[in-house]
């Protein structure tokens, strides 16, 4: 909003506002404000949110015993304070004709609006039901290809339509009338991995915070043709403003970190991480590098695959691989502590940002 009004009506008469026709400028700024407007509304939202759900958040019978100890009472539904934060940053930084931001923050609210049903529903029954699994799917599916339809139209007629490949320069794979499916499946399938992987205290956002970070930079460098053209990297005009969302992300994913860090004061619930997966996933079918995310959101990944691997052996075989899914619980089962787990898992995802940032440069 801001770029819009001074380059409509200030910049051409005071030069500092010239700054607001640069991407990482008003980058830097969303982060900075979206961090500014969490920690503000944090407190006074946690406070409204423990008045109306009392109990807090339904704590599953089957999940680790300590949980039910340790995190009754804690509430839920904190992906309220990371959505405000990221819209209203985005909103005023980032420039609102350019229609790749609209389309990912249609997929991001629709995510969320779908969350915050779910989470609504098991703090009104006080079980951890929710949803249905159809309808929640069913709602995921539909907002996300209506959001591939739409990044489809967007993009140049000659990558529409294609697959990019991590270390390929040149090829595409043409998807042809399929894409708008696989860019439902990549962004439902980041969705439900980020709330899968969302079960211990600051678990998931920092995750999130990496993968934002790097795919802000590949935002930036696929919206320049200079950049792109020297990295070799297929370009997609006006995707750089999705830089400014992924810094908005950034900054909104720290400012809940405050309030999420051990002990937590406040859970993220499938409000939250239903929607910052299907904005990773969003983001990434815009600037083309839906694989780069399988690499550098690979924890999401792997904790997902162990959901798979768990409930497809359990009914084949009546046996279990692990102690517990998703692969998190596992290791609370063998007794590591929840600091040692955590941030053992955030090394493993700033390993995994940095292999993903090498495929800029490895073709």
């Amino acid at each position: 909003m801001l770029y819009n009004l001074i380059q409509h009506h200030a910049a051409a008469h005071v030069s500092i506002l010239n700054l607001f026709r640069y991407i990482t400028f008003r980058a830097g700024s969303a982060c900075l404000t979206a961090l500014l407007i969490a920690l503000v509304l944090g407190n006074p939202l946690i406070a409204q949110l423990r008045r109306i759900q009392r109990e807090g958040q339904p704590i599953r019978a089957l999940g680790p015993e300590r949980h039910i100890l340790e995190k009754a009472g804690t509430p839920t539904m904190g992906g309220v304070l990371i959505l405000a934060a990221l819209f209203g940053s985005t909103l005023l930084w980032a420039d609102l004709t350019n229609g790749y931001v609209w389309a990912v923050l249609l997929v991001t609210l629709c995510f969320g609006a779908v969350g915050f049903a779910d989470d609504y529903l098991k703090l009104s029954r006080r079980n951890t039901a929710g949803v249905s699994k159809r309808m929640r799917l069913g709602c995921e599916f539909a907002a996300s290809l209506v959001g591939g339809f739409w990044l489809q139209g967007l993009m140049p007629a000659d990558l529409a339509n294609h697959l990019a490949f991590p270390f390929m320069k040149d090829w595409l794979l043409p998807l042809g009338f399929a894409f708008p499916l696989f860019a439902m499946i990549t962004i439902t399938g980041f969705g439900n991995a980020v709330n899968f992987t969302d079960g211990l205290d600051g678990l998931a956002i920092v995750p999130v915070v990496i993968a934002a970070l790097v795919f802000a930079l590949i935002a930036y460098l696929v919206g320049n043709h200079v950049f792109a053209d020297y990295l070799q990297l297929h370009a997609v005009p006006g995707t750089g403003e999705l830089c400014v969302f992924c810094s908005a992300l950034v900054g909104a994913g720290l400012g809940f970190l405050w309030f999420n860090a051990p002990p937590a004061a406040v859970f993220m619930g499938d409000t939250g991480s239903l929607s910052l997966g299907g904005a990773l996933g969003a983001v990434a079918v815009a600037v083309k590098h839906e694989l780069v995310l399988c690499i550098v959101g690979g924890l999401f990944v792997v904790e997902t695959l162990s959901v798979i691997i768990q409930v497809f052996w359990f009914r084949r075989t009546g046996r279990r691989v692990f102690l517990m899914a998703p692969l998190h619980h596992h290791f609370e089962k063998k007794g590591w502590q929840e600091p040692k787990i955590v941030i053992r898992f955030w090394i493993v995802s700033i390993v995994l940002g940095l292999c993903g940032l090498a495929t800029l440069k490895l073709r």
